[in-house]
């Protein structure tokens, strides 16, 4: 039997982890012109939205873009179904400039460095930086968060879930059974 979900943060502290984030992100490049913010789909996107409002109201200049790794990942042969490929999008130039990958969960490192091979079919950027409303550890690849809302140890047989009212019609953060829900 399956224990039910924890929550490790409800929609009054997820807000205030993405004011901190956004917090964070603004003091470290308050002296750039503007940034690029690149939400990995699926939930990365509503991140990097998110981000870019709160930056926006704090004066600095966002462009905003999203990466679709399906072609990308290293583990499509262990999906039933295939992930529907989305597209990706970003509708600036990003050679030279500052841009911030944006991801609700930031695990393995497998998905950053899936976003950076896409990332970089677009350009050449002077810095890419990774965002995360949660990090956990056990990295498979030497991937670093610079900003992330919380840092979680869990055992692999649980999974963090980030919901945003975006996508998912509420916004919290739980800690679930990792065969509750699907690959991201």
């Amino acid at each position: 039997m399956s224990q039910p979900p924890n929550e490790l943060l409800d929609a009054k502290q997820l807000h205030q982890a993405l004011d901190t984030l956004a917090n964070d992100i603004a003091q470290r490049w308050k002296q750039e012109a503007s940034l690029v913010l690149v939400g990995i789909h699926r939930r990365g996107v509503p991140l990097a939205e998110s981000l870019a409002g709160r930056l926006r109201a704090a004066g600095l200049g966002i462009d905003l873009g999203t990466i679709d790794i399906t072609q990308y990942r290293d583990d499509l042969s262990g999906f039933s179904v295939l992930p529907r490929l989305i597209g990706s999008e970003i509708p600036c130039d990003i050679d030279g400039r500052v841009v911030i990958l944006c991801d609700e969960v930031v695990h393995t490192g497998r998905t950053v460095r899936a976003a950076l091979e896409e990332l970089l079919g677009f350009g050449r950027p002077r810095c890419v930086e990774v965002a995360a409303v949660v990090e956990r550890p056990q990295r498979e690849l030497p991937i670093e968060t610079r900003y992330a809302a919380m840092r979680v140890d869990l055992p692999a047989r649980q999974r963090v879930t980030v919901h945003f009212a975006a996508t998912d019609g509420y916004d919290e953060v739980l800690i679930e059974p990792a065969s509750a829900s699907p690959a991201s």
